[in-house]
């Protein structure tokens, strides 16, 4: 029993390993954060006007971005769109082609330039984002880095701003409503094209395919059930299996003991035969 017990658990351990190592399905949306001016988890040390958000795919026009400081008050100015720049570094999103998930490789980025008013004191900042992509999906997310530059005064006639995000935005951002290719602008990267080697890239299907994550949970099910078989049958066969072997093994034990009686009550009749006769 300890035997199988440690062979289920090995089993186990090894099925999570390969959920572990299973890859993931890759994400679909587009128009992803690509890098920032300043990068995130960075120290900026001069009181800069502008921050850079650049992305796959041009900004939806009616984009949302704040920039708040370390007392949570909003220190930012509007937004504009800037000049595309290549990426120091290529960036990989997927797109669903017949129920397949196949990469291409983005080498520029499209800015939202976002004014920061003043810079009120030193601390975490975070600039936090909102748009819509080309096929439709909610871009979103921030940056925070760290100022310890020195502080500047607010520009003479700014008020804090307090607007959210228009309405179809929010729509288009919940799934309630379409974004149109005109919205964003869509993908003006000529060099959004298939990666050179697909191969080394995730694929997974979808729409009507196979989920990754069934696979390792079907496996668990499948030793699970093994094991409890294998554990309800053990006891049963080595019952079993006593049952059969005491009867036979009494059975030969009392057969010996009349043999050995046997020839034991044979001598001791022919000596106590001898010694009656003798006396007689």
């Amino acid at each position: 029993m300890r035997h199988i017990l440690s062979r289920t658990l090995a089993a186990l351990a090894a099925t999570v390993v390969v959920s572990l190592v299973l890859p993931v399905a890759p994400a679909s949306a587009h128009g992803q954060l690509a890098t920032s001016t300043p990068l995130t988890g960075t120290v900026v040390r001069e009181p800069l006007t502008q921050l850079g958000l650049y992305f796959t795919e041009k900004p939806a026009s009616n984009a949302h971005f704040t920039v708040t400081g370390p007392d949570g008050s909003r220190v930012d100015n509007g937004w504009s769109f800037g000049e595309p720049k290549r990426l120091d570094k290529p960036v990989q999103e997927y797109f669903m082609v017949n129920g397949v998930f196949e990469p291409r490789l983005y080498h520029t980025g499209f800015p939202a330039m976002v004014t920061v008013a003043h810079w009120p004191a030193k601390g975490r900042y975070t600039a936090s984002y909102l748009s819509v992509a080309s096929d439709g999906e909610a871009v979103r997310g921030n940056i925070t880095f760290d100022y310890q530059g020195p502080s500047t005064p607010a520009p003479t006639g700014w008020v804090v701003p307090t607007a959210g995000p228009d309405a179809t935005l929010l729509a288009q951002a919940e799934g309630e409503g379409s974004a149109s290719p005109g919205t964003t602008g869509g993908p003006a990267d000529a060099t959004g094209a298939p990666a050179s080697d697909p191969a080394g890239a995730t694929e997974e299907r979808r729409d009507g395919g196979f989920p990754a994550w069934l696979v390792p949970a079907l496996i668990v099910v499948a030793v699970s059930a093994i094991v409890l078989v294998a554990a309800r049958r053990r006891p049963a066969a080595r019952g079993g299996a006593t049952a059969t072997r005491r009867p036979v093994s009494r059975a030969g034990k009392t057969a010996n003991a009349g043999k050995a009686a046997n020839t034991a009550r044979k001598p001791g009749n022919r000596a106590g035969g001898r010694a009656r006769g003798g006396r007689r």
